[in-house]
């Protein structure tokens, strides 16, 4: 991942170490006519101190011997085919035939000067190596890159390190936790963005928070009248009619049973994890539920998970009850053990969905196109598929041509996580 914060620094770190470049190119081949004017002047001036080129070179050593001892500088004279006339001090590179500058040696760089008369001088200032001109100016532009670097970093760093906290946030609040605020640093565009979203969290856990406070007083609410109706229809059971009173009955349990659905399908959205955890023999399990079942048959090997024998249990429970409502008998249940996961598949005779409906059995009250509205529509497969997700796994209608009525739920045999 390309980090921001070292996008920005390097974009300095290369823009600084181009300016280095190219300052120091500029100055290594660009005319200095001042810097030749220098020279010539020198020269001029050395031209005097020294004796003529026809003198001998014992004179010329002299006069060489007195400089050096005057200006503590090394020395060196040659004639105009630069071949060494006389030299005082340290060894020092020949001069090339160019004009008057800069020539190299293993005592470091020293000036060429050349005289009116066709001679050169050469001169070194003692004790050490004396810094080129163009190293100095990458020295000195290489120090501001490094400053400009060091108290760049900081201030970039905080910038992204904020806009990372953002970040965190988001995928925070995307995850599910409706609670998830960031800290409001600064007064800039970030601050600013920060503040944004925390009131557009708060606003969004208002929502979610009412409507689920809405969902469960209605539940409430609707178990008050389910109880008066249960109880009239214990005085009328002597004079009601027996076909009518029985379907009562049946769509009181119906409407109860879906009230029930709805608060677990509303829990499961709210809670982040599983409230119990405990080891759980899930082809047992199976075997339990499908004893309540006329026409229902258990296969399979036994295999353990942890997870909430309750969910569990109530997955397996709609599982069979919806092969049973909406399929043909016999009801297959085959329970064991897919590599890292447990495996439960039902099937049944029926029909099946079409393809385009496989993922849509699992949305709430979801009915299939020409179906019997007393066969009811509620949460059964919505819930099979929470409970698997809360439990780590997941649910999938895989029909085939032979058992096109088939459901699988895949749970990991390891300790469970929250979907």
């Amino acid at each position: 991942m390309h980090r921001l914060y070292k996008q920005f620094y390097l974009t300095i770190i290369a823009s600084l170490a181009l300016v280095v470049l190219f300052a120091g190119l500029l100055w290594r081949f660009a005319p200095y006519t001042s810097q030749a004017q220098r020279f010539e002047m020198v020269g001029e001036l050395a031209v005097d101190l020294l004796p003529p080129a026809s003198a001998d070179e014992a004179a010329q050593q002299g006069a060489i011997d007195q400089l050096h001892r005057r200006f503590r500088v090394d020395l060196a004279l040659f004639d105009s085919g630069l071949r060494p006339v006389a030299r005082a001090g340290a060894p020092l590179p020949p001069p090339h035939r160019r004009t008057s500058g800069w020539v190299y040696g293993r005592g470091g760089p020293a000036w060429a000067i050349r005289l009116p008369d066709e001679r050169w001088i050469v001169v070194r200032t003692p004790g050490g190596r004396p810094w080129h001109p163009v190293l100095g100016l990458i020295g000195f532009l290489g120090a501001i890159a490094l400053a400009v670097a060091i108290c760049a970093y900081p201030l970039v760093r905080r910038l992204t390190s904020r806009l990372e906290r953002l970040q965190a946030g988001v995928e925070q609040l995307g995850a599910g936790d409706l609670g998830a605020r960031v800290m409001v640093e600064g007064k800039d565009e970030v601050a600013m963005l920060a503040a944004s979203f925390n009131r557009a969290a708060a606003r969004i856990e208002d929502l979610v928070g009412s409507h689920k406070l809405l969902l469960a007083n209605a539940s409430h609410e609707l178990r008050t009248p389910l109880s008066r109706v249960r109880l009239g229809v214990e005085f009328l059971k002597e004079q009601a009619d027996p076909k009518r009173k029985a379907d009562l009955e049946r769509d009181i349990a119906e409407l109860d049973a879906l009230i029930d659905e709805i608060l677990l399908s509303s829990r499961l959205d709210a809670v982040k994890g599983l409230d119990r955890r405990e080891e759980i023999d899930l082809l047992a399990l199976a075997a339990e539920e499908a004893a309540r079942y006329d026409h229902c048959i258990v296969c399979g090997a036994p295999v353990t998970l942890h997870g909430d024998r309750a969910l569990l249990r109530r997955m397996m429970r709609n599982l069979i009850e919806n092969a049973g409502r909406h399929g043909v008998p016999p009801i297959e249940i085959r329970v064991g053990p897919e590599g890292s996961q447990a495996g439960v598949t039902v099937s049944d005779g029926g029909p099946g969905v079409a393809a385009g409906d496989r993922e849509r059995v699992f949305t709430p009250f979801f009915r299939m196109p020409g179906s019997d509205r007393r066969s009811g529509a509620g949460l059964g497969l919505t819930l099979v598929r929470q409970i698997a997700r809360q439990h780590g796994g997941d649910a999938q209608w895989v029909g085939t041509a032979e058992r096109p009525s088939t459901v699988r739920v895949l749970l990991p045999r390891g300790q469970p996580t929250a979907s």
